[in-house]
């Protein structure tokens, strides 16, 4: 049953991203990649809201921690569970390891994306 909530809401999460990259062009022009830019900064807020609000509120419930995290806001943006990540292994006094993390995805996933253009487009 997880599976259909994560469905759910990634269906919902990934319908709120492609209104924000219609809507933030049109609103801040196409010079810089706002559409990215404000998905990945307000999912971040919204990650951190719905996480305080079921460690606190919610513990147990897991069919909506599914819903709400994994589904609404990884259909949103996945830059919202990374950050996630980074501020877990924060908490648990873990810094190196998360500075590691954090530059480690950034780098490697850049040079992911070269590569895979690279192999199609050579």
């Amino acid at each position: 049953m997880g599976f259909v909530w994560v469905a759910l809401g990634g269906a919902i999460g990934s319908s709120a991203r492609y209104g924000v990259n219609i809507l933030a062009p049109r609103l801040f022009g196409e010079g810089f990649p706002w559409a990215t830019f404000l998905v990945n900064v307000l999912g971040c807020f919204v990650m951190g809201v719905i996480t305080a609000f079921l460690r606190t509120k919610m513990p147990e419930d897991e069919t909506l921690r599914l819903f709400l995290t994994t589904g609404l806001m990884g259909g949103f943006t996945t830059f919202s569970a990374f950050s996630l990540d980074f501020f877990n292994l924060m908490q648990r006094g873990q810094m190196p390891l998360a500075i590691l993390y954090a530059l480690a995805s950034g780098i490697l996933s850049i040079i992911a994306v070269i590569i895979g253009f690279r192999l199609l487009a050579a």
